[in-house]
């Protein structure tokens, strides 16, 4: 419904959304959560057949986006871990391998991803949910926060590796459920009894991942930054967009995530 216009820029491709809804199957004693959770039997396997996905974690839960051209490749290769359902005129209808073989070629072995640079800013960031009930009584600030806060020039946010801060808001609102991230300074804007976090009201720190804009035909990007988070037991909220990648680590851990991470690429060189 948008109007077409010079300004918005639109990917080719149709994506479809993935949403892992438990996995009994899960070694016992994986404490990890978010993107991590599912590094092992999602992330990692699609990579490895060249599938390249976006990720979307929000309050509630995490959405693997993938491509249309690519779900016969992504059912053959998540088949054999999951029981796999799509949903028709409401209902969740099982899916099998046989159903999508139409189409289906043999992926080839997928080639060695870039490693892209990350950067991890000082800012610390808030996971949040509001009632949908209560959206009204904060919908004048969350405007104001979008479209008409000061945000810094892009020479400023994207050409130092080490960032002091960085300008960051995400809104999903998804079947009614609605998730926030912001930073720790924006949230004092907003009435403090309307905004619901996790029992433990822990704060986060963000690694972005690229030093460009990374596009979508590459794959394992986000494989590359949640295996080692996940062998490590770190949770992490995972959010792609157009120009990058964002993982969300809580606070306390983002020593160990860096060093991780800094030992990744000094491997692979």
């Amino acid at each position: 419904e948008l109007p077409p216009s010079e300004f918005m820029q639109v990917a080719d491709s149709t994506w479809l959304v993935l949403n892992v809804v438990s996995n009994g199957r899960e070694p016992p004693g994986c404490q990890a959560t978010g993107v991590t959770k599912i590094a092992r039997s999602v992330i990692a396997p699609l990579a490895e057949h060249h599938v390249s996905v976006l990720m979307l974690s929000t309050y509630q839960t995490d959405f693997i986006l993938v491509r249309e051209r690519d779900l016969p490749v992504v059912i053959h290769t998540l088949a054999g871990e999951f029981d796999i359902y799509k949903e028709e005129s409401g209902e969740c209808v099982p899916v099998t391998c046989d159903d999508m073989s139409n189409g289906f070629l043999k992926p080839k072995p997928a080639a060695s991803p870039t490693l892209h640079p990350v950067q991890s800013p000082q800012t610390r960031f808030c996971v949040l949910t509001v009632a949908p009930d209560t959206l009204p009584a904060i919908a004048t600030m969350l405007i104001d926060v979008l479209f008409y806060s000061h945000s810094p020039p892009w020479e400023a946010a994207t050409g130092s590796q080490d960032l002091d801060s960085i300008t960051f808001f995400s809104f999903s609102l998804i079947e009614g459920y609605i998730s926030i991230v912001m930073d720790a300074e924006t949230q004092k804007r907003f009435p403090s009894d309307l905004l619901l976090t996790s029992s433990t009201g822990e704060l986060w720190r963000m690694v972005r991942i690229g030093g460009q804009p990374l596009g979508f035909d590459e794959c394992g990007i986000v494989a590359q930054i949640a295996e080692p988070l996940a062998a490590a037991d770190i949770s992490a909220y995972y959010i792609s967009t157009f120009n990058f990648d964002h993982a969300l680590v809580p606070e306390e851990g983002i020593a160990e995530v860096i060093q991780l991470l800094q030992q990744r690429q000094e491997s692979s060189r």
